[in-house]
Order: C-alpha cells, then sequence, then structure tokens
C-alpha cells in the first residue's frame, strides 16, 4: 500500500472515532433537540434543587412531557423558582405533585410530575402549590451520622 492510502485509512478512522465522541457526549450531555410541540408555561417553587439544570427532563410516568426552561431565585420567598415548558399535548390537574427526583443514585435530576385527582386543569403560566424539594444525599448520610453518634452518647 501506499503511503498517501494508509493516510486516508487513518484519516477515516480518526473522523469516525471523532463523530463517535461527539455523539456521545450529546446524548450523555441532554443535548438532544427538544421533541415539545407548542410548549406552555408552568411554574414551581422549591426549597431546594439540588443539581438540577435547565433543559432537565420533566416526566409523568415516566414519560418526557416537558422540559425545564429556567430557574431564578424568588429573594422575597427565599426559593426557587422552576419554569417549565410543558408540550401542549399533557394537561395536568391543578393538584399535580411535582417533586424532583434522580435518576439512579447519582444520575440526572429532573422533575417528576404526579397527576391529582382534580378536575380543574393547570392553564399556562399556573404555578404549582404541591411541590417536594430535592432530597440532598449529604444531609441524609449526616443525619444518619449524628443520630448513631447521639445513640451512643446516651445513657443506658
Amino acid at each position: 500500500m501506499k503511503r498517501t492510502t494508509i493516510d486516508l485509512w487513518v484519516g477515516i478512522f480518526v473522523a469516525l472515532g471523532i463523530a463517535s465522541l461527539f455523539f456521545l457526549a450529546v446524548q450523555v450531555g441532554n443535548l438532544r433537540g427538544t421533541e415539545i410541540v407548542e410548549p406552555y408555561e408552568l411554574q414551581a417553587r422549591f426549597d431546594n434543587i439540588g443539581g438540577l439544570k435547565p433543559r432537565a427532563p420533566v416526566r409523568s410516568a415516566g414519560v418526557v412531557v416537558g422540559r425545564v426552561h429556567h430557574i431564578d431565585y424568588d429573594s422575597e420567598r427565599f426559593q426557587a423558582v422552576v419554569v417549565m415548558n410543558i408540550d401542549h399535548r399533557y394537561s395536568f390537574p391543578k393538584d399535580t405533585f411535582a417533586t424532583i427526583n434522580t435518576s439512579g443514585l447519582l444520575g440526572e435530576q429532573y422533575i417528576g410530575m404526579e397527576p391529582g385527582g382534580d378536575e380543574a386543569l393547570l392553564q399556562p403560566g399556573d404555578t404549582m402549590i404541591k411541590t417536594q424539594s430535592a432530597v440532598v444525599l449529604e444531609k441524609l448520610i449526616s443525619q444518619f451520622m449524628f443520630n448513631k453518634a447521639a445513640e451512643g452518647a446516651a445513657p443506658k
């Protein structure tokens, strides 16, 4: 084989490797294009959002129904305000419960929506009343450790 042919095959192999790495980065980084058609906005207030980021998925029953649009801080209530874009095909009752969940033990965080039984539906721009903040693993561990330390120090 000629030197130029070998160089050509090495170049093709390197280009395929770079394309594969880019594809993996997009998949892991959650940078895929959204499939949300004609979104409407909903808001939710949380005391602690943990590692929730814009573009995180909003799921109901495991199905992606929207994405986090942006996150603000309300300095009057000292809470995080999460604005979500929800696909117009999906509607939720007014008493829907919004929770911040984690995929796996250390995976990405997302908002889970658990529909209630109210007949009235959330309208575009509404704020969800029922929310549960993110569970912070460090807080759980420290509470466990302090409780164990207090048990050991208690007289028997």
